[in-house]
């Protein structure tokens, strides 16, 4: 979008930069540091603490390094494809750029201590390292090292052509080798001791040294191989077990010697040889008895000083080092303890000196360029400078923050300083002119949010844990903290002050919003809080200071529809002056008096504002990069929201979520997104005004931006890049400057008059106390009454809630306590039973999990296959069946295909003997021989198992002498298991039948024993019977069901249970009554006991009633009486015996009954006994069958690992042939350099010479002594200053000799003008001689340094060839063993695929043998008992084929006279069919005929189509009646009106009649009035008054339509001018 009218010219300048985002110091000179920020490198001034920022204009800024000898500076960007900046110093102005292969980004960069060189590390995909000539931007050498990622690299200050690249766990070495102008990088690990501090040896896994080959478990094969890795990875693979933990290396150094000092996290120090590359650990020296108390003194104050601050006590004995700078003295060394020592090393020993204690973690140590000064980098952001020529304290050089900056704000009234907080909860008061640091204050817990009061001069901070501090900051150099309120346990997500400072609005999680006064003369006390149902994305005050109101705009994520949602209410001052009339009892708002409004928007939005004049909305859009503006009209509001559509749609330029903030005069408007680019745009215009690219998309975006109240300042600060950016305009107009000032100062009256006020009483609060361990306090405890115990970390939610619960509590404590004494008898009844479970044995035992009720893992336990169990009667013998699951439908299909491919290829097989040679073919009697020989040989010994003996088919199986390949291997294992599964199914069949017998035998049991208890209760015995039930094993799930007896309690029941229960019982009892009211039953029952006839059951109950006079002596009977009684007698004799009889029948009866009852159930037991005798032979056959899966499945995994180990030796031998390749081309050219070399050396050599000779010629005519003294100088050599520049500076890595040609040409003519002055010119030697002698010593002496350094160069390629010739015959050695190992590995997978694993079932017995010696089978083959009954039967063929032949000729013969017949007569039957044909063709026919013969059913066809005319018939009649009655209604509904028109007719008629009559009088009375003339007058009258209203009429239309155009006009116009009005 283009910059509007208004805005042109404007723009935005950096006014100063802080931060501190990493600790990646660096000098550029003596006196600057410069580190990285965000998108910006900062300079800074040690001696002057001023500033100077580079921005990097494409994002954030990656790999960062300086050069303080070159005084340059290079840092990457994080762009696509990113490019290396190199800067000079100190005019920052950009030198050149160096282009990569690097897609994403570098992370590591570093310059060599002398000359033009840059090594960079970048990071995924590529991880390559790369050297660079920066000075002619040329990428001399790169390598790649996938999968590592770096943590350090650096150059060898003595020597450019070696570099350190650290990573996690590992130390590489690189060398650059150099051949005239090719460059190489070689690389050599350095092996690190283990976390113990021990050096193993290396062991190569891919090529063992040993093999142990065992001939049945087949070849010994390395870890690679067994755990199926292929190519590189089978290269470096180490299994877990063999893994040896390496030390971390945290920090290095090189020293003058070319070695390296490296410190770890497990508190080694390392020597490390860069020649050797070989690893020494260094021991620390025993201090001297004094000292070592010095040191355990100082270290116990230190731990009590650590245990004051909270933090934990560490130990000086073994410092883990995070940082190393060396120097000549030695090397100084610090780590996490924040103690900065001094270590003199002497052979494999260092003795440490404490040099100075800073009480924070050092993260890096790094020397000014001359070395005067030691810059000490800590964790928390802080850099000291300490000197060690002067053995003094370290000062602070440089106090930030190394943490995010969360916010930052204006100061109160906003010209002069800032607030930032980070996410640490550090608040820092920055000069709002320069950035000068002023002050700070650790809260020392994690904040979310801050603001700064517009009413007086404190800072309200946001915590996670939902705490509020206010801050003091009336004396910008010392804030405090002088109260905090903690709201909730939710975190405070952001605070908002309205411009008043009246109210403090803080937005928490989960949709809560509390509102505070914002004034410490109220001690910032909490109104209350209001609960919002959605997710607030974001909140804007807006402050309406004539009527003193506030509205709080909130936007919403309304999860349902992709849409927003805007709800705004107000606040009054009368909320504070009388808080309790508008909260409820917890401290919540009543929504009536918010006077809530709710707006429904079309776009989802992630930030909106809201202007304070208009119901203007902005909205920033999620969906799209748009700005949205919206107007609010007041119809519609929270009882029917509708949706606003957006009025304008601006596109944005940025991407990502975004962020807009209003200036305090709501004329600017501000975005920010993903991308880190701020847009200043026009309210009224929306036309944008500015835009800096302030912070990046790689660093997280912007987190948040705020405008100073007077409009000059903007303060923007990153999410993740901790980075806080002032920006100030650097072109805008003046009137919008001037508007800006006015509404400030405006604002400023208004809020002086409270601000002094405010600032005095917040002067006077106390400084508020915290502990530091306040945060990490454990939550209130609440007692059981509802009282909380502890209230000084409790919430203000929560004290509302206390009370709130003491008053339900004390309402509810009867059904409290009832509730409580329940769940305690719950509680024992469970501690008991587990006291009890505590007490059985430990087979008997459960789990503690079983106390919980769990009803899904019940079901699930009763879903699961369950094992069933079939115990014996009168024996301690059980059988359990095969718990099986039903098999998947995959491995169902998978099965049918296996069986089909066997299928066929069983019958390619067949095939393939069938078309064997004829001389092998079998007469079919002989084939039926060898069949039954087959079959009578083919015994159970090769199949290795009984299972066709027990339900499995092994028909299906392949010959265990068949399986060759790995499908055949494969498919037996499936079948196999298919094997097993019919095994355990026949036997589970055969189970459930015993199961069935045992359930039928109990209950043939029970029900002799219903007869035999009959039988007891005939004869009157009290015998325990014997009744056999299922126990728990055998019916499992009875432990999962709840019978109803086992219930104890009663069952709880409502009132209109119990009513419908009694009414259930009482029609229940009425029923039964009904049914036993029966006439006959009872006359039956009362006669004759209910029966017709007496059963012989009833015989014991039979009694003979005695006469009546038995009961009077025997004295006074009759003779009749006592022949009674005498028949009497009889009969109960009779009786008796009777009795007595039956009695005997029923003993007999029961005994014959237990009898039965003993021999079914011992038949049983003797079934259980077989099944069991047949599970354990089932048992024994399915372990055959697992055997013979293992085998194949060791086998099928032996072959894979084969397979495996040639793919990875082939792919190794690929790699290593390409390398060797690529060896022999560098031999090659390195070999023509070498050659094309020789020859300049030779020519400057021959040179060389030639100029000494000449040199003999040319002053040979100078007299002898002047000679010799002439030759004695021009041998004399200059000597080099280099002991004085070691003399002068303390930098160990100074050495004289110089890098390059030129630059020792340059040292060696410097050095010879001193020898060229006239000073040393021989007496009596002609000046211009003297000057010629001069001349001809630096030729001599320039050609002696080329061939010096020709000489060495030469030198440098012949050993870069030697290294180059001994790596390709390395390499070669390694081809010729791989080469070797291929051939081993062919010839073993030949052995496996030959040398088959097969079972054989044995009888078991004794077997003599004739000798004690045990036959040698080594060399034996096995073969098939088939091939050679095949063979035998095959030579017996060779018999009978003459014999067969001639009968094959004999029926072939016949066969071809038959044949001959049978085609004359199939030539005769095609004669006559041809006539047939042609009489058909002849035959004339009709189109009825045609149909008659084309037609299949002619006589149905003909009968469907009469079917079809009768039903259109059918359908015509009926539509016929149906018009025929509509017609006949048409004709009624006529009639009717007819009838209606008529009696309308004679309606009007009679009237007709009356007004004739009426009329006939008027004319009467007016002929005799005779007023025609006035009539006359009077309608002239009316015709002139209705000509004027039609006049009027006709200017009424064509004013409307003139009106009508007009307003079309005015609405053509109203949208533009809108923005106007």
């Amino acid at each position: 979008m283009a910059a509007g009218p208004g805005s042109a010219g404007a723009a935005l300048d950096v006014s100063w930069v802080q931060g501190f985002s990493n600790k990646n110091l660096a000098f550029v000179s003596n006196q600057t540091v410069c580190y990285p920020c965000g998108n910006y490198i900062l300079f800074l001034d040690i001696k002057t603490k001023k500033t100077r920022a580079v921005q990097c204009q494409t994002g954030q800024v990656g790999a960062f390094a300086a050069n303080a000898n070159s005084q340059v500076v290079a840092f990457s960007d994080r762009k696509l494809n990113p490019l290396i900046h190199i800067y000079t110093f100190p005019e920052l102005r950009k030198l050149t750029e160096l282009k990569g292969d690097a897609q994403l980004d570098y992370t590591l960069l570093a310059f060599s201590f002398k000359g033009p060189y840059l090594a960079s590390y970048s990071s995924i995909p590529e991880f390559v390292l790369s050297v660079w000539n920066w000075q002619e931007n040329l990428l001399l050498c790169s390598e790649s090292q996938p999968g590592l990622t770096g943590t350090a690299l650096s150059f060898n200050p003595m020597n450019w052509q070696q570099l350190c690249f650290v990573a996690e766990s590992s130390v590489t070495i690189w060398r650059i080798e150099r051949s005239k102008d090719e460059h190489h990088l070689t690389r050599h690990p350095v092996e690190l001791p283990d976390d113990h501090g021990a050096m193993s040896p290396h062991e190569d896994l891919f090529f063992p040294a040993s093999r142990n080959d065992d001939p049945y478990y087949g070849p010994d094969l390395p870890v690679s191989a067994i755990a199926g890795l292929k190519g590189h990875e089978a290269e470096t693979f180490v299994p877990r077990n063999c893994i040896k933990t390496s030390v971390h290396p945290t920090a290095h150094c090189w020293t003058a010697t070319s070695e390296i000092y490296m410190g770890c996290e497990e508190g080694y120090v390392l020597a490390i040889n860069a020649e050797q590359y070989s690893v020494s650990v260094l021991q620390q020296k025993a201090p001297p008895e004094f000292m070592q108390k010095i040191a355990d003194v100082v270290s116990h104050v230190r731990r009590e000083v650590q245990k004051k601050k909270g933090g934990k006590p560490s130990s000086l004995q073994k410092p883990v080092l995070l940082a190393m700078a060396f120097c000549n003295e030695g090397l100084y060394a610090a780590g996490s303890e924040g103690i900065l020592m001094f270590c003199h090393i002497k052979d494999l020993q260092y003795e440490i000196k404490i040099c100075a204690d800073i009480s924070q973690p050092i993260s890096s140590l790094l020397f000014s360029p001359d070395y005067t000064s030691l810059l000490l980098v800590t964790d928390q952001g802080t850099v000291y400078s300490y000197r060690p020529a002067h053995s003094g304290e370290a000062v602070k050089l440089l106090d930030t923050s190394s943490s995010c900056f969360l916010a930052a704000d204006f100061l109160t009234p906003g010209n002069s300083y800032c607030v930032s907080v980070t996410i640490s909860g550090e608040v820092q008061v920055w000069s709002l002119e320069d950035g000068t640091f002023l002050s700070k204050l650790n809260l020392g817990i994690e904040a979310t949010s801050m603001a700064c009061c517009p009413s007086s001069n404190s800072v309200a901070v946001g915590t996670q844990t939902g705490q509020i501090y206010f801050l003091d900051v009336t004396k910008a150099e010392a804030p405090r903290v002088v109260h905090r309120t903690f709201l909730s346990k939710l975190p405070v997500l952001s605070l908002h002050y309205d411009q008043s400072g009246q109210f403090l609005i803080a937005r928490a999680t989960e949709g809560h919003i509390f509102i505070l006064d914002a004034r410490p003369s109220k001690f910032f006390q909490v109104l209350g809080y209001i609960v919002l149902a959605d997710e607030v994305l974001h909140l804007s005050v807006i402050s309406d200071l004539k009527y003193d109101s506030v509205e709080v705009m909130v936007l919403l994520n309304v999860a349902e529809v992709q849409q927003a949602r805007l709800e705004i209410f107000h606040l009054s001052s009368a909320m504070i002056a009388d808080n309790d009339k508008y909260v409820n009892e917890q401290g919540m708002f009543n929504a009536s008096d918010l006077k809530k409004e709710q707006y429904d928007l079309d776009y989802p939005l992630s930030s909106a504002v809201r202007l304070k004049s208009h119901n203007i909305v902005y909205g920033y859009c999620t969906c799209a990069p748009f700005i949205c503006k919206y107007y609010l009209s007041a119809k519609n509001k929270w009882d029917g929201p509708s949706v606003f559509s957006a009025e304008k749609k601006i596109p944005s330029k940025q991407f990502g979520s975004g962020l807009l903030c209003l200036s305090p005069n709501s004329q600017w408007l501000a975005a920010a997104a993903k991308d880190g680019v701020l847009f200043i745009y026009n309210t009224s215009t929306l036309d944008i005004l500015a835009q800096k690219h302030c912070h990046s998309y790689q660093g997280g975006g912007i987190r948040s931006m705020v405008f100073s109240l007077d409009g000059n300042f903007i303060l923007v600060n990153g999410e993740n890049d901790c980075a806080l950016v002032c920006l100030k305009w650097k072109e805008i107009k003046e009137t919008e400057i001037e508007e800006a000032a006015l509404y400030w100062q405006s604002l400023r009256d208004i809020l002086n008059k409270s601000a002094s006020d405010e600032n005095s009483v917040l002067k006077s609060m106390a400084e508020w106390k915290f502990d530091p361990e306040c945060t990490s306090k454990s939550p209130p405890v609440t007692e059981e009454d509802g009282n909380v115990t502890n209230t000084d970390d409790m919430t203000w939610i929560g004290q509302k809630i206390q009370k709130v619960m003491r008053e339900e509590t004390q309402r509810f404590a009867n059904q409290k306590e009832e509730l409580q004494m329940g769940i305690k008898k719950l509680r024992e009844t469970i501690q008991k039973m587990m006291h009890e479970n505590e007490q059985v044995p430990d087979i008997e035992k459960l789990e503690h999990s079983e106390f919980n009720l769990d009803l899904k893992e019940q079901e699930q336990v009763q879903e699961a296959a369950e094992e069933d169990v079939a115990r014996c009667f009168h024996m301690d013998c059980e059988v359990r069946n095969y718990p099986l699951k039903e098999r998947s439908k995959e491995e169902l299909e998978t099965l049918k295909k296996v069986l089909r491919l066997k299928q066929a290829e069983t019958a390619d097989l067949q095939a393939q003997k069938k078309n064997l040679d004829s001389e092998m073919a079998l007469s079919e009697e002989e084939r039926e021989k060898a069949a039954e020989v087959t079959v009578d040989g083919a015994s159970l010994c090769l199949n290795g198992s009984l299972s066709s003996q027990y339900g499995g088919d092994t028909s299906i199986l392949y010959h265990q002498c068949d399986l060759h390949t790995k499908e055949q291997k494969l498919n037996q294992t499936i079948l196999l298991k298919d094997v097993i599964y019919k095994v355990k199914t026949a036997f589970n069949e055969e189970f459930d039948i015993v199961v069935q017998k045992k359930e039928q035998e109990i209950a043939r049991v029970k029900e002799r024993n219903l007869k035999i208890q009959e039988i007891l209760e005939q004869l009157e015995l009290q015998v325990e019977l014997w009744e056999p039930v299922l126990t728990d094993d055998e019916m499992p799930e009875r432990a999962l069901t709840v019978q109803d007896s086992e219930i104890k309690a009663e069952k709880y029941m409502t009132q209109e249970e119990k009513e419908q229960a009694e009414l259930l019982a009482k029609l229940e009892m009425e029923r039964r009554l009904a049914a036993t009211d029966d006439e006959r039953q009872r006359a039956l029952d009362d006669m004759m006991g209910g029966v017709l006839e007496i059963r012989r059951e009833d015989v014991l109950k039979m009694d003979i009633p005695p006469p009546d006079f038995i009961s009077r002596p025997e004295d006074l009977w009759t003779e009749e009486e006592t022949k009674v009684f005498e028949e009497y007698e009889k009969k109960v004799n009779e009786l008796n015996e009777e009795k007595e009889e039956y009695r005997q029948f029923l003993r007999n009866e029961w005994n014959k009954l237990e009898a039965s009852i003993k021999e079914t159930t011992q038949n049983f037991d003797d079934i259980v006994c077989k099944l069991s005798e047949k599970k354990l032979k089932s048992q024994m056959v399915i372990y055959q069958e697992e055997l013979k899966i293992v085998n194949l499945i060791y086998a099928l995994l032996l072959d894979e690992e084969l397979d495996t180990r040639e793919a990875g030796l082939h792919k190794f031998l690929m790699k290593k042939k390409k390398e060797k390749v690529k060896g022999a081309r560098k031999i090659l050219t390195t070999k023509y350099g070498v050659e094309a070399y020789r020859g300049p050396y030779t020519d400057a050599l021959q040179e060389e010479k030639s100029l000494e000779h000449g040199f003999m010629k040319q002053f040979a005519h100078i007299p002898g002594n002047l000679f010799e003294e002439l030759l004695q100088l021009y041998k004399h050599r200059p000597e080099t200053s280099r002991t004085e520049t070691l003399l002068d500076t303390a930098n160990p890595y100074v050495k004289g000799s110089p890098e390059d040609y030129q630059d020792a040409l340059s040292h060696l003519m410097k050095a010879m003008d001193e020898l060229d002055s006239p000073e040393h010119m021989p007496s009596g030697l002609d000046q211009s001689l003297w000057k010629h002698f001069c001349l001809a010593r630096r030729n001599k002496m320039e050609s002696e340094e080329l061939v010096k350094w020709k000489a060495l160069a030469l030198a440098e390629m012949q050993a870069c060839l030697q290294r180059r010739t001994d790596e390709n015959d390395k390499m070669k050695s390694e081809l010729e063993s791989t080469f070797q190992e291929l051939i081993w590995l062919k010839e073993e997978k030949m052995k496996l695929q030959q040398n088959l694993t097969v079972q054989f079932l044995l009888k078991q017995g004794q077997v003599e043998l004739g000798s004690t010696q045990i036959p040698e089978y080594s060399d034996a083959i096995l073969i098939d008992r088939r091939v050679v009954e095949e063979l035998n039967c095959a030579l017996a063929a060779q018999g009978e084929k003459k014999i067969t032949a001639m009968v094959e000729f004999k029926d072939f013969s016949k066969g071809i006279i038959q044949l001959e017949w049978e085609h004359k007569k199939m030539k005769m039957q095609i004669q006559d069919l041809k006539e047939k044909a042609r009489d058909i063709v002849i035959l004339p026919i009709s189109k009825d005929c045609q149909l008659f013969l084309t037609v299949q059913n002619y006589e149905t066809h003909i009968a469907q189509h009469l079917a079809g005319m009768e039903q259109s018939l059918g359908v015509m009649d009926k539509l016929h009646k149906k018009n025929v009655k509509n017609h006949q209604k048409k004709v009624r509904e006529l009639k009717k009106c007819i009838h209606l028109k008529e009696q309308a007719n004679y309606e009007l008629s009679l009237q007709l009649k009356e007004m004739l009559v009426s009329v006939s009088e008027r004319m009467h009375i007016f002929e005799a009035a005779d007023t025609r003339d006035i009539s006359e007058k009077i309608t002239r009258q009316r015709y002139q008054e209705i000509l004027k209203q039609k006049h009027l009429r006709n200017l009424i239309r064509e004013q409307e339509k003139q009106l009508a155009i007009l307003q079309s006009k005015i609405e053509s116009c109203n949208p533009r001018t809108l923005h106007i009005i």
